[in-house]
């Protein structure tokens, strides 16, 4: 099996994708014709360069925003892509906040005026819906973190002319390369405080932590930002399996070059290879289960707390009834999380529920790969969630939030949206 391999050992940021692909065997050329059909052609233009950062040679990649005449995010890590801000800006240059001039770019465009902008683009149907599967991922961290919903939150910069290229552009060349599968390793998200608009936040910033909820991830190889939500939306959209020692034949490695000489190279290390395995294995992610068994909090109270810890990130939560000592009734509390994230959620159960005690057990998730397609319906857009397994889509299923949306909107019953859905899928 032919995989592509994401070596994050200092983070990864939109610009610096695109170098590494670039650097990888994708076509510049290629690229920029397609980048084209978005009919951006007036708003930015794409320099591509070779760098080298701790004696390690690459490719850099800059775009150029022809508004303002300077270019754009030197995100090699970068930055500030933070709170609604994401730009991968290279803060070593410009020791401002994100309120200043790299933000006035382009059109300030919302997640509706982006799917306007892809849908009725020239690019192909798959480009488009890894496109807009990655927009979503950050949309709804964004929205998340705001008290939002997905089409209400405002976005300052996910519409900026710089991220739709870098998202738009690490589509392009993810279909061209024509890989089976994306493997991952944990990645890094550097350390410290990053100034945006919000102010001083601490690295992560908020909406790399929702977006990489459930990943694997390091911290503190610099104090400094080295993930940014733009980075991290890519690889939660297009990684298939994490792993720091995989097994395989590397065929060819690459290097993305970043803007900043930082104590460790600020660059992103891809490979292409060859895994040493059977091909039809199922990816896997390593993962932590915690459970404690209740017997003295209410239902409300428990409700309360299994909102609150999925807002924090846990993979899955669920209450099993049980019966205790003395035939008392019980709730068996089981959390799923990332094996980072253990001490986080054990300390998170401690605070809201009453128990006294929690069992950790260390376990693998399998998991099926998962695509997103644009269904067109009577009623409006719906985003059709689609599970794969082997190269090929084995069930697919609307997005809640669309068809709420929709039931709102034309004042019907949620379940009118879900049967002209199945009579449109099944003509």
């Amino acid at each position: 099996m032919n995989i592509l391999y994401y070596d994050c050992f200092s983070g990864i940021s939109g610009d610096m994708n695109l170098a590494a692909m670039i650097d990888l065997g994708v076509d510049p050329e290629l690229l920029k014709t397609e980048l084209s059909k978005l009919g951006l052609a007036d708003e930015f233009s794409l320099k591509i360069s070779q760098d080298s950062r701790k004696g390690i040679f690459g490719t850099r990649v800059d775009v150029e925003l022809a508004r303002e005449g300077h270019h754009h995010h030197g995100h090699g890590h970068e930055h500030g892509e933070h709170g609604p801000h994401h730009h991968d800006h290279d803060h070593t240059h410009h020791a401002h906040d994100h309120t200043h001039s790299h933000h006035h770019h382009g059109e300030h465009r919302n997640l509706k005026d982006i799917e306007k902008l892809i849908n009725n683009s020239a690019l192909s149907d798959k480009v488009k819906a890894t496109s807009l599967a990655i927009f979503k991922r950050v949309a709804e961290a964004e929205a998340k973190i705001h008290g939002s919903t997905l089409y209400e939150v405002h976005f300052h910069e996910v519409g900026a002319t710089d991220s739709i290229v870098d998202i738009v552009g690490a589509a392009i060349c993810f279909h061209e390369l024509e890989i089976e599968q994306v493997w991952c390793s944990s990645i890094e998200l550097g350390g410290g405080f990053v100034n945006c608009a919000h102010g001083r936040m601490p690295v992560p910033a908020p909406a790399t932590s929702g977006i990489l909820a459930g990943k694997p991830t390091t911290q503190g190889a610099v104090p400094k930002e080295t993930t940014t939500p733009t980075g991290a939306a890519i690889l939660a959209e297009l990684v298939d399996n994490f792993s720091d020692s995989p097994r395989m034949a590397v065929q060819k490695t690459a290097y993305g070059i970043g803007h900043r000489d930082n104590e460790i190279p600020n660059v992103l290390r891809v490979q292409l290879a060859k895994v040493e395995q059977r091909s039809d294995s199922l990816p896997t992610v390593p993962a932590r289960l915690l459970q404690c068994n209740i017997d003295d909090m209410t239902g409300e109270m428990l409700g309360a707390a299994l909102d609150q810890l999925m807002e924090d990130g846990a993979m899955d939560v669920h209450f099993t009834p049980i019966v205790m000592k003395k035939n008392r009734p019980a709730t068996t509390l089981s959390l799923l999380c990332s094996a980072e994230d253990e001490d986080k959620f054990k300390r998170l159960i401690f605070k809201h529920t009453t128990t006294l005690g929690i069992k950790s057990t260390d376990i693998e998730k399998t998991i099926l790969g998962i695509s997103f397609d644009k269904l067109e319906t009577p009623l409006g857009s719906v985003t059709m969630k689609n599970a794969i397994l082997d190269g090929e889509i084995i069930r697919s299923k609307p997005e809640l939030e669309d068809c709420r949306a929709l039931a709102k909107k034309h004042g019907i019953p949620l379940s009118e949206v879900y049967l002209q859905i199945g009579k449109i899928r099944k003509a």
